[in-house]
């Protein structure tokens, strides 16, 4: 009986004092100094940022109480003071540290919190292009398989492996099939990961296909792969896919992690979404399920993001609806965002020069030319097996009149990626077919 009333005052003890150390932090917070303090200590700059820097910083101008919140950059020359990446690192030595002040204040109350940030490396130098593709020029059973290409000026083009895949459909995927295939270098630049739809035509019609394949790489030539199957792995959210289509895959620097996203339809809904997750650290599937990213007001698909001074630019097959639902126009679209975890804002112009004309493209894909500041958009005319493309450099507006890939293959829905001239030496010793011009040291 004793026992059970100590238990009892002490808890009674604990509580009051519980409420008393409260009662005292609120009194804290409620005034200037204590404001000022909290809102400092939520001050972040990503981990990903400040080990590698090669986007603009994104800081925080006022906390939540209300702390008006000033930068000051210990060198300006590379990081300015409202965080504008101005220029990389040199390729040789240490990355140069820049260290970014954040100076606070509210009312009389002043703070300073400082962050050490580490500049990436200028690009390493590339020599030419390494184009990810499926065919479409049949056999049917045989275009729906990963193959490369190569360049050394980005239009002019030359399929490796005798235009064969480089990979069988049957070794890498659940349904004997990939389409939409997308290569993505990695942060530590020798690094790759690929994703594509896994899904056959041939076999089983375009009626469903409930996944994608992933795959990675560090020396292009061998890869590890993984099927995820949204349907069976995922059965409380995704049991009633319909499709899963055209994922890719681009590093999200708030969180330094890999965040893979493609388009969603459920069987009972025509609405065509885009959904993502973060990959796994060994790239073989997803950390959690996949949620919702972005709704185009009429649906869309081929979604392809880059990031270019500050801004996320979503470019995605879209199309124009009227009061009744019925399509009226389609084409490459953008939406725009801060952060790859949105809100995205949805322009309704079209940017491919076929929309006017009724011409449909699709598998619109976005790089930049190595070495210069320009940009192709490229995409697929898929009933003409035709590549073509438009540039910019801006990333907002495009060249009018499009351009034409010259090629020894027929691509359909594919990627780009700049690639070194070892790495050209390396695939054309694995599978031939790279022109000369690529294969000759700089």
């Amino acid at each position: 009986m004793i026992k059970h009333h100590l238990s009892w005052l002490l808890a009674v003890l604990m509580l009051f004092g519980a409420a008393n150390l409260q009662a005292q932090t609120k009194s804290l917070v409620n005034n200037d100094e204590g404001k000022i303090a909290v809102d400092a200590e939520a001050l972040k700059i990503p981990e990903a940022f400040a080990k590698n820097l090669h986007w603009n910083l994104i800081l925080a101008a006022r906390g939540k109480n209300g702390s008006v919140i000033n930068w000051k950059s210990g060198n300006p020359e590379y990081i300015s003071n409202d965080g504008i990446l101005k220029k990389s690192s040199p390729r040789t030595g240490k990355k140069v540290k820049v260290m970014m002040t954040a100076l606070l204040s509210l009312g009389k109350a002043k703070l300073k919190k400082t962050f050490n940030v580490l500049v990436a490396y200028q690009e390493q130098p590339l020599a030419g292009y390494l184009f990810t593709y499926f065919e479409g020029s049949g056999p049917r059973e045989m275009d729906e398989q990963l193959r490369f290409g190569v360049s050394a000026d980005a239009i002019n083009w030359f399929a490796l492996n005798k235009n064969q895949p480089i990979i069988a459909s049957d070794k890498i995927s659940g349904t004997g099939g990939i389409r939409d295939p997308h290569i993505l270098r990695g942060e530590d630049e020798k690094s790759f990961y690929l994703v594509a739809t896994d899904m056959s035509t041939a076999k089983n019609g375009w009626g469903h296909n409930p996944g994608i394949v992933m795959l990675k790489s560090t020396n292009l030539t061998d890869w590890k792969h993984a099927f995820v199957d949204l349907e069976k792995r995922y059965p409380s959210k995704f049991k009633n896919v319909q499709w899963v289509w055209a994922p890719q895959t681009i590093y999200d620097p708030a969180v330094g992690k890999y965040l893979v996203y493609f388009t969603v339809k459920f069987k009972d809904d025509a609405k065509l979404d885009f959904y993502s997750a973060y990959s796994n650290p060994d790239f073989s599937g997803f950390e959690n399920e996949p949620t919702l990213m972005f709704s185009p007001k009429y649906g869309a698909i081929d979604g392809d993001i880059i990031y270019k001074d500050g801004t996320y630019h979503f470019f995605l097959k879209g199309n124009t609806k009227d009061e009744k639902g019925k399509e009226f126009a389609n084409g490459i679209r953008q939406a725009t965002a801060k952060t790859l975890a949105g809100p995205w804002e949805e322009d309704f112009n079209y940017l491919d020069a076929y929309s006017v004309k009724k011409i449909v493209v699709e598998g619109s894909s976005v790089f930049k030319l190595n070495n210069t500041s320009t940009y192709v958009l490229m995409y697929d005319l898929y009933t003409s097996q035709r590549y073509e493309f438009q540039r910019s450099e801006d990333l907002y507006n495009f060249t009018t009149t499009p351009e034409s890939f010259t090629k020894n293959f027929y691509p359909r829905h594919g990627s780009v990626i700049g690639i070194t001239w070892e790495e050209a030496q390396r695939l054309n010793d694995k599978w031939g077919g790279a022109p000369e011009i690529l294969l000759k040291k700089p």
